[in-house]
């Protein structure tokens, strides 16, 4: 709650705005009763037409002043709503672009899609009503009580009867109904896993001919949502009948109980028709308030879900005192002794990494090799500060990379991951996306480099292209071409580059090699590989065995030294490749 009203304090004005309509609105609604009764009473009982057409008057220039009202509370209500929901919104997705790997692994994507959609969404909807119901309904129940005391006390137990009735009734909904409302925001979360899995998958499960299997995976996931929201929806529609039978009960023995004292001239027909009126504005006041105990519950679950996010602290620690990186920057990368092991990882789990200690020099290629598992690509995750080391240290041009800001270490990296992921728009805001400030010569010697030139002349639009969403409309070497050469474009001393040639033919491969070994000039080049080919003739290669170093040389060396490298190289190579490089 705390959290929540920090985000409505810039607002505060508008509020007290809408209070005071609110009040306004609701003095309006209680006053036209007591006139509607003076009508009755001095007016048309006596035969006093001018009574009739003063109040009248009244009454006519309150409901229209009243409706002038709404219309502005409901204004400001709209924008303090969804001005509410717009920071929230903003604030969450800050902080998830804030989180480490570890932190978007405890919540999973598709529950953190939820909270920033659906549960703002809620917290919005519920907001929108409950800034009326919550303001309006309560003046108009104590006001209507104590207007209605003022025209007859002996018709009181009537209404207090009825709103006892009502305050029961949604006690004991409401605490029926909140815990399922925590399980209904959780099989949102899962239908949204199995569906984003499905069509980010599509092509899989149809390999696979496994659709009926999919497609019972969603139903169950589906059903049980639907089993939620059915007893949710169910415990809820047994309300307004309730309220309705409580609504009419309270009508007929206001009339019944008020026509007998009329008839006995203990009280006047106008003071029977306000208290009336005045009985059905209250019962209506809880109908709102009622109705409110539909939504709150489930918008106090989604206010939950949306504070995990925004409490969650990452598990980076940020330098306060950040120390800048030399000006005459080279772009040296060095683990000394880095062991690493993931911030959820049970007691006793070995280390992904262990012992790590190597250095990437400017100007030199280092290539990583291993078998799948042998956390190569962590190595990268660590030197992005995706996540921190466990143990030990990397050094970028002798400074630790834990107090440098994370900004500018980000800004001397161009990185390539091992899954090439573009970008709804054109190929020119890809290649842009690393530096939106990139010359056109600078595209054009990235676009060479990473050998995408030629498919990119063969389109009628050329860099105008449109790229599909995840790049769907290229084949998976142009996509991995296309990464590689958006890398480039930003032109920053280091490069990082996961496994990023594995979709492309043996020749585009050399080719490429060729060519940034030739161009890259005195930048550092760090290259995870699957293929020994591919990093034969890099400067450094590092061996990995389950997390620890088994080898480090060039290719001659390791064909010597290493038996994990030979290995690698025997279930790669023929012999006479192998003879020609070993």
């Amino acid at each position: 709650m705390t959290e929540f009203l920090r985000y409505m304090k810039p607002y505060s004005g508008m509020m007290l705005g809408i209070v005071f309509f609110l009040a306004a609105e609701a003095v309006f609604a209680l006053i036209l009763p007591g006139l509607m009764a003076d009508i009755v009473n001095d007016g048309v009982i006596p035969g006093h037409l001018s009574v009739i057409w003063r109040n009248g008057a009244i009454m006519l220039g309150l409901t229209l002043l009243s409706m002038l009202v709404a219309l502005i509370t409901g204004f400001f209500t709209a924008r303090t709503a969804v001005g509410v929901s717009n920071d929230m919104r903003e604030a969450v997705y800050s902080r998830v672009l804030k989180f480490s790997d570890a932190e978007i692994n405890r919540f999973n994507t598709s529950s953190l899609i939820t909270r920033t959609t659906n549960d703002i969404m809620q917290v919005q909807n519920t907001l929108m009503m409950a800034i009326r119901q919550f303001i309006y309904a309560p003046i108009i129940a104590v006001g209507g009580i104590i207007r209605a005391l003022e025209r007859s006390t002996d018709l009181a137990w009537i209404v207090v009867g009825a709103t006892g009735v009502m305050l029961a009734l949604m006690g004991v909904l409401f605490f029926i109904a909140l815990p399922k409302y925590k399980a209904w925001q959780e099989l949102i979360d899962r239908i949204n896993l199995v569906s984003r899995e499905n069509l980010s998958g599509i092509l899989v499960v149809r390999a696979f001919s496994t659709q009926n299997f999919e497609k019972k995976r969603f139903e169950e996931a589906n059903k049980n949502l639907a089993h939620t929201e059915r007893f949710v929806n169910q415990t809820f529609a047994f309300l307004t009948p309730v309220i309705m039978l409580v609504l009419n009960a309270t009508t007929a023995l206001i009339v019944w109980v008020g026509a007998q004292q009329a008839s006995a001239f203990r009280a006047d027909i106008g003071d029977i028709f306000a208290f009336l009126q005045y009985g059905m504005l209250i019962i209506f006041a809880f109908l709102m308030i009622s109705v409110m105990f539909i939504f709150v519950p489930r918008a106090i679950v989604s206010m939950k879900r949306i504070n995990e996010v925004l409490l969650t602290e990452g598990s980076i620690v940020l330098s306060e005192n950040p120390v800048p990186f030399p000006e005459n920057f080279s772009g040296t990368v060095e683990f000394r002794d880095v062991s690493f092991r993931f911030p959820d990882a049970q007691e006793g789990d070995d280390n992904v990494l262990s012992n790590i200690s190597f250095t990437a020099h400017p100007g030199k290629t280092t290539a990583i090799i291993g078998a799948t598992g042998s956390g190569k690509t962590t190595i990268f995750k660590l030197i992005l500060r995706f996540f921190d080391v466990t143990s030990g240290g990397i050094f970028v041009d002798g400074i630790d990379i834990r107090d440098v800001h994370k900004e500018e270490l980000h800004h001397k990296i161009g990185y390539v991951a091992q899954k090439a992921t573009l970008f709804a728009g054109t190929i020119r805001s890809n290649l842009l996306y690393a530096d939106k400030e990139a010359t056109e010569a600078r595209i054009e010697n990235a676009v060479e480099i990473s050998q995408s030139k030629a498919f990119i002349d063969s389109k009628p639009e050329g860099y105008e292209t449109n790229v599909a969403q995840g790049g769907s409309n290229f084949s998976g070497g142009q996509r991995q071409r296309l990464s590689i050469a958006r890398a480039l474009v930003k032109d920053a001393p280091i490069h990082l580059f996961d496994d990023s040639f594995s979709a492309l033919d043996v020749k585009t491969d050399a080719l490429l090699r060729a060519a940034l070994k030739n161009k890259m000039g005195g930048k550092t080049t760090v290259v995870i590989a699957q293929r020994v080919s591919s990093i034969m003739d890099a400067d450094q290669i590092l061996v990995l065995d389950h997390g620890e170093i088994a080898g480090v040389g060039t290719h001659r060396q390791l064909m010597k030294s290493c038996e994990v490298y030979r290995e690698i190289a025997a279930s790669q190579l023929s012999e006479e490749e192998a003879g020609e490089h070993g």
